[in-house]
């Protein structure tokens, strides 16, 4: 294909790939190409004129759709953008309902850590991803979600990251929890 042929599979696959999440959390990568399939023959047939080139497109997004979680290689490029776009995908907002939930455990306070996430040009390689921290739990975000994405892939050798404290000039980190109590089989903040 060419480059709109790539474009169509990163978008469509962008907006295709959670959708398995209204199944069930577990597996839902799965889930999300088993619902996307259908939509993906009813759709493409109306931009490509060829059957087996809307085949084979529709093959291209749904492995970018299966294999947005870190334990599935991405095989293609498209693919491997799709999950690294998701790994990126770890803003505050992530964290913080099931934090104010009471759900108190690396993942929501790690996610409550990262302030802001940047993708610009590299020094040592194509691409650099900046993730700023306002909590040095954030590393945890780095380097068990977004550096396995990263390498699940074929784009590793092109994409640096940088993990940085902000503000920079600070030597404490912002608290998100004081104190915690284990109760009922969580650890809820009181």
């Amino acid at each position: 294909g060419d480059m709109d042929d790539a474009a169509l599979i990163v978008l469509t696959a962008a907006l295709l790939h959670d959708i398995g999440n209204q199944v069930h959390r577990e597996n839902h990568s799965f889930f999300s190409a088993v619902l996307a399939a259908p939509i993906l023959t009813r759709l493409l047939p109306k931009i490509y004129d060829h059957p087996e080139i809307a085949a084979e497109i529709r093959g291209f997004i749904l492995h970018a759709i299966h294999s947005h979680e870190k334990e599935i290689p991405s095989l293609t490029t498209e693919a491997s953008i799709i999950c690294i776009a998701d790994g990126c995908d770890m803003f505050k907002g992530r964290g913080r309902l099931p934090f104010d939930l009471g759900n108190v455990n690396i993942h929501t306070v790690s996610a409550l850590s990262i302030s802001n996430v940047k993708v610009e040009k590299g020094e040592r390689r194509p691409v650099r991803i900046v993730v700023e921290m306002d909590n040095s739990a954030g590393i945890f975000q780095v380097q068990e979600l977004l550096k396995e994405k990263i390498d699940s892939g074929v784009l590793s050798d092109k994409i640096e990251i940088v993990a940085m404290a902000v503000p920079p000039e600070s030597t404490t980190d912002h608290r998100i929890v004081s104190r915690i109590m284990y109760v009922e089989g969580k650890f809820v903040p009181f």
